[in-house]
């Protein structure tokens, strides 16, 4: 997904003006493309905000879908004329867009105020877009006393057997300090040290030989549902989808890697008007339940929090008890330290 303290930068970039957007976009028709992450989450906003906003106001929506790659993001903001207008971006790449200048500021006002998202999912160049997750998961048709926590998948002796990581630094560092004792509150201070990261890459070694590495959030149900692998990480709305279609999966929420994703407007994008409207009206209550019902990422519009049915709290990371066990990720720590620790990290695969 993809947790959660955010700063913002001060960046001189002339604001939005202030009572025109909403409106201006509805009257005028036109078009806006917005880009996800694609796959099942994707296919959902579809279906229950891309569509029906279409329907509403006219307004055609194109598609589109990244990686994660924050060089895509660079290469579309200063590649000459812009047609990306929202993107869903994770933590660290909105805080590097916004040091590098590549996003519109938001107009609060005409998206109904600040107070309406949590705190994490309110910033000046950024709108909520899910609280999401990334947990370890077992098949309990395969494994009747499974793990309990990010411990029990370095225990090559207790849980024999192949398990699968993603394929970077990110998630891996963070799992590897919890399983060798870290406390979830201070890894991101042990992570800060030379020592930190040697102590990380450390634990990852014991279990090295044993790791099938995933970076298709498709894979880890995959691997799980064939018996590849006694264990994964995962993103937690792949699971949650994957137990909807019967897939006797089980979540493992203590120390799960909580994140929140955010729209962010292209400063570059040709129709921010309608990138506006959009926004707002993938911000409705009503429409992120629907979300957090078939996807099980939390919402960030307050309003939908309070109204989360008890049946459905359990499986979302945004519940008090599940954020309880979990580890808040730093955003500001990955956009000042992936690329050297990625760079680490590949070496320290292919060794």
């Amino acid at each position: 997904m993809m947790k959660i303290n955010r700063r913002t930068f001060g960046i001189g970039v002339a604001s939005l003006a202030a009572h025109s957007l909403i409106p201006n976009a509805h009257a005028a028709g036109g078009q806006v493309t917005v880009v996800g992450f694609g796959g099942a989450f994707q296919d959902a906003m579809r279906e229950i905000y891309w569509k029906p906003f279409e329907a509403k106001t006219g307004i055609k929506v194109l598609e589109d879908s990244w990686n994660g790659a924050f060089g895509t993001i660079r290469a579309k903001a200063t590649g000459g004329v812009g047609n990306w207008d929202v993107v869903q971006m994770p933590g660290d790449g909105l805080l590097l867009g916004e040091e590098e200048g590549l996003y519109a500021p938001l107009d609060w006002k005409a998206l109904g105020g600040r107070e309406a998202y949590i705190g994490q999912g309110a910033t000046d160049f950024g709108v909520g877009c899910e609280v999401g997750c990334i947990v370890l998961a077992y098949d309990s048709s395969k494994l009747a006393n499974g793990p309990e926590s990010w411990k029990d998948a370095f225990d090559l002796v207790k849980f024999p057997g192949k398990r699968s990581l993603y394929k970077g630094p990110k998630y891996n560092l963070e799992a590897a300090l919890y399983a060798d004792g870290v406390d979830r509150a201070d890894i991101y201070k042990v992570l800060k040290t030379p020592e930190g990261v040697n102590k990380a890459f450390a634990k990852l070694d014991t279990i090295k030989k044993d790791i099938l590495w995933w970076e298709s959030g498709a894979l880890p149900v995959q691997l799980l549902a064939s018996g590849e692998v006694t264990m994964s990480s995962a993103y937690g709305g792949r699971i949650y989808s994957a137990l909807n279609t019967g897939k006797p999966f089980k979540i493992i929420w203590a120390g799960s890697l909580v994140e929140v994703d955010s729209w962010v407007i292209m400063k570059n994008g040709p129709n921010k008007t309608a990138a506006m409207e959009l926004i707002k009206w993938m911000g409705d209550a009503d429409r992120q339940l629907e979300i957090a019902k078939r996807m099980g990422y939390g919402p960030t519009a307050k309003a939908a929090l309070k109204r989360i049915p008890p049946e459905l709290a359990p499986s979302l990371p945004s519940s008090p008890a599940n954020l309880a066990v979990a580890i808040d990720m730093d955003p500001s720590f990955w956009m000042e330290r992936e690329a050297a620790l990625t760079e680490r990290f590949t070496n320290w695969v292919n060794s």
